[in-house]
C-alpha cells in the first residue's frame, strides 16, 4: 500500500489518465473529485460490497429449491 500525504488543491495521478484530487478537508472528512475515463467504473467500497452481498443472496440454491418442489407436490 502507498501512503501519501496531500492537502487541498493537489492530487495524484494513477497511470495516464486518473487523477484524484482533494477537494476539501473539514471535520475529519475528505471530499475527492476523481478524473476517469467514462470506460473506468469509480465505486465506492461499501456499494461494491453490498452488490456482491446481493448477488449472494440472489443465488438460488438448486438442490433447495428441488426439494422445497418436491415437499409441495408431496402435500
Amino acid at each position: 500500500m502507498l501512503i501519501l500525504t496531500r492537502k487541498v488543491g493537489q492530487a495524484i495521478v494513477i497511470g495516464e489518465d486518473i487523477e484524484i484530487k482533494i477537494l476539501e478537508i473539514d471535520d475529519g472528512q475528505i471530499k475527492l473529485g476523481i478524473t476517469a475515463p467514462k470506460n473506468i467504473s469509480v465505486l465506492r467500497k461499501e456499494l461494491m460490497e453490498v452488490k456482491d452481498e446481493n448477488v449472494k443472496a440472489a443465488t438460488v440454491n438448486k438442490e433447495a429449491l428441488s426439494k422445497l418442489e418436491n415437499f409441495i407436490k408431496k402435500r
